[in-house]
């Protein structure tokens, strides 16, 4: 018996297509952390984000007949978690026209003083990372979704643009773009490069 890390994506998919439950299990544990990471970039909040990689999983699931085993199946969950985000993304501006903004969604922060040698640093750091989350979340879905797939997923221009659904030139303009309002929401002279 081959071990389950040695199977292939596209294997695991027959598996579960034949009714193996477990096979789409190590798929979700194979495939759950970089997709969380991708969608917490994505919508900028943790619970937001968990929420979407359980639909997008669920999504998966429902659609298992309809995947090409001959594509990356990374990229085939990425694209559904993508389209659970533009969705949210619609839901929630349709919520806050309608009810205003949601409460605690405001960028009220407490931070306890830590007397550990490097808490300043840290903290510094844990601001700027949260900085950029949220400036990344604020951008739009055309200059976003690009950057995350390039600077974050490492897929290559060709590879998000399949994604995406556009040329690879227009996937390197975007990611130009995006890091150029990086750059001016976060104050910082041209960087993100």
């Amino acid at each position: 018996m081959i071990p389950p890390d040695e199977v292939s994506d596209g294997e695991l998919v027959r598996r579960a297509r034949a009714g193996e439950d477990h096979a789409f299990t190590l798929l979700m544990r194979r495939h759950k952390e970089g997709l969380y990471r991708f969608v917490r970039r994505y919508v900028g909040d943790t619970d937001s984000a968990y929420e979407a990689v359980q639909e997008s999983f669920v999504a998966a699931w429902r659609n298992l007949a309809r995947y090409d085993v001959s594509r990356p199946f990374g990229g085939w969950i990425r694209t559904i978690a993508l389209n659970k985000c533009r969705d949210r993304g619609r839901r929630e501006t349709v919520r806050r026209l309608v009810f205003g903004a949601r409460p605690g969604s405001e960028d009220l922060i407490a931070f306890a003083p830590d007397p550990a040698p490097g808490a300043e640093a840290a903290l510094i750091a844990e601001q700027r990372r949260t900085a950029l989350d949220r400036a990344i979340a604020a951008l739009p879905p055309k200059l976003k979704e690009p950057l995350i797939l390039t600077a974050f997923e490492d897929l290559s221009h060709q590879a998000a643009g399949e994604a995406l659904g556009v040329s690879a030139k227009t996937v390197e303009t975007r990611v130009y773009r995006a890091r150029k309002r990086l750059a001016e929401l976060l104050g910082a002279p041209e960087a993100a490069s």
